[in-house]
């Protein structure tokens, strides 16, 4: 659930920079602060890479305990890096058990 609310930097999880980063479903969401500003939120695709513009300037609180989260980046630049890299990446296939069954040789 995002809930916006007034940033505070002591109940926040980020620091001067960075960048923090949740997935629900097929969105993309991050907080972040840029040079000891805070830069608020912005939500795209997941297919998609954050700009500066994206980001609105009401701060929305999430934590790292919140279901989706993915990581902290150091930059916007890294964050996108991070999108591009996990959506190029070929999906495992589960691999195969090997075959618990016992033959026994007469």
């Amino acid at each position: 659930m995002l809930v916006a609310c007034k940033f505070d930097p002591a109940d926040g999880i980020l620091g001067a920079m960075a960048f923090a980063l949740w997935f629900e479903g097929d969105l993309a969401i991050a907080q972040g602060t840029h040079e000891y500003r805070p830069m608020g939120w912005a939500v795209i695709a997941r297919t998609a890479v954050f700009s500066p513009r994206d980001f609105r300037p009401q701060p929305l609180m999430r934590r790292r305990t919140d279901r989706g989260f993915a990581g902290l980046f150091a930059s916007l630049s890294e964050l996108n890096a991070f999108l591009v890299k996990s959506r190029s990446q070929p999906k495992r296939k589960k691999r195969r058990q090997p075959s618990t069954h016992l033959i026994a040789i007469l």
